[in-house]
């Protein structure tokens, strides 16, 4: 079946997208998502499921990192009430701080000097906590290059810029990258906590990874880690790192150097307690409840979830296609993230709207809509969270000669969408809960 290129139902239809997509990044809030899981009563603190008498601690440790760094601190003196310390570290600098935080404006996707600066004080800060200290951690998508500590003192800043360029390009999902970078780190994959014992730990999670996975949201400093040495190996071979590793790191794995992780019997997480407030799930859910809204009929598929991101899309348009035979309407809704193997001179783009120009292609004049974006409100190196295609996008680009198959090649889907007024513009949104996708066929 195709559609008219001139139809109405295209615009209408991307609207509707869009309206999906915005309706899920509202309900993934995170003052409300807070404020439903912490509370203060009298002196007793809930988070979750847990219970905190405030009388028998001498402190209150926090320390906030990721994307959502500084959002998700703003809340906590608001809760807890009286005088905090602790440390923020976050990718932008806030226009009103939270009083008594010390603040790093941290590197994302690569660290900078300040986010090895807050690896430094969170290490030194955590090492004064006792056993009557309380320890916060705020925990959420993007600190693995936010806040960062080398394992070893020779690993220098562009030692670990150049090591986490060789993994992002890799083409490896994120779970296998954060493996590599935890035991890299004097901060990843459980070592802040250890750092934190013997204190009383309780981590809240936004979390950007897959819900069976949460040991790799910004690759789980604060939990156990159930990747190993050996693995990290495996992955350093599986995807022909080792040329492109910086010589100070490329010497610990060809010696077997790699200092193993702390694992779920070790000490330090014996006092401690995880939380998770926002996630994919958060985002799915609403987007969900937006379509049924808006009259469709509402398949959520998240089997794609760490796929390259071309079999992705050939997947869920096959998907869409059998949900279309059976009814009209249909919504086919996907989270996670998918994979694109950026090379060494990619365009200006992101996974997200790469996955929608290569659908764009595939649903050519056909009743299609394709939306493609990021929570939080940056795909790749673009200024775009992503992309919203249909089956007039291709049309609509030739006539402003724009080559779809030329951009895809180049890996510049952003300067492709930006034009047609199909780039999604959210700006950064201090939270992230992975990427969503949304497939209507009508």
């Amino acid at each position: 079946m195709t559609t008219p290129l001139d139809s109405p139902l295209y615009g209408e239809m991307r609207q509707r997208a869009r309206e999906i997509f915005n309706y899920a990044l509202g309900e993934c809030n995170i003052p409300t998502a807070m404020q439903r899981h912490v509370e203060l009563q009298g002196r007793r603190l809930r988070i979750g499921d847990g219970n905190y008498d405030l009388n028998g601690f001498s402190a209150i440790t926090v320390v906030s990192i990721g994307k959502a760094g500084h959002t998700l601190a703003m809340a906590i003196p608001d809760i807890v009430g009286g005088d905090l310390r602790g440390i923020i570290s976050c990718p932008d600098a806030p226009s009103a701080p939270v009083p008594g935080f010390r603040y790093f404006i941290g590197g994302h996707p690569l660290p900078n000097a300040d986010s090895l600066r807050a690896g430094e004080a969170i290490l030194e800060m955590l090492n004064g906590a006792g056993p009557d200290t309380l320890t916060i951690f705020l925990v959420s998508g993007g600190a693995s290059a936010i806040a960062e500590k080398p394992i070893a003192t020779a690993i220098t800043l562009d030692d670990v810029v150049a090591t986490y360029k060789a993994l992002v390009h890799s083409g490896a999902p994120i779970s296998e990258i954060n493996a590599v970078r935890k035991h890299l780190s004097a901060l990843k994959g459980g070592r802040m906590a250890q750092a934190a014992a013997p204190s009383r730990q309780v981590s809240i999670l936004v979390s950007d990874v897959p819900e069976n996975a949460l040991d790799a949201l910004a690759s789980g400093p604060t939990m156990p880690d159930t990747s190993t040495a050996a693995a990290c190996y495996a992955i350093a071979s599986k995807y022909e790192l080792l040329p492109r590793f910086p010589s100070g790191v490329r010497r610990l794995f060809e010696q077997s150097e790699l200092q193993e992780t702390p694992k779920a019997q070790d000490p330090a997480f014996a006092r401690s307690r995880y939380v998770t407030v926002l996630s994919n799930a958060t985002a799915l859910k609403a987007a969900g409840e937006m379509a049924m809204r808006s009259g469709f009929i509402v398949e959520v598929d998240n089997s794609c979830d760490d796929w390259d991101y071309a079999a992705a899309a050939d997947y869920l348009l096959s998907r869409l296609n059998e949900l279309g035979q059976k009814a009209s309407r249909v919504c086919l809704i996907s989270g996670g993230e998918v994979t694109v193997k950026a090379g060494n001179n990619p365009g200006t783009g992101g996974r997200n709207q790469q996955f929608a120009l290569y659908c764009a292609q595939k649903i050519e004049a056909q009743p299609i809509t394709v939306l493609s974006a990021g929570t939080d409100g940056i795909d790749g190196n673009s200024r775009a969270a992503g992309a919203v295609a249909d089956g007039s996008t291709v049309a609509r680009a030739k006539e402003k000669k724009l080559d779809a198959a030329v951009a895809l090649q180049e890996l510049n889907a952003f300067p492709f969408f930006d034009p047609l007024g199909d780039a999604i513009m959210t700006g950064p949104t201090g939270n992230n809960v992975r990427d969503l996708r949304v497939l209507l066929a009508y």
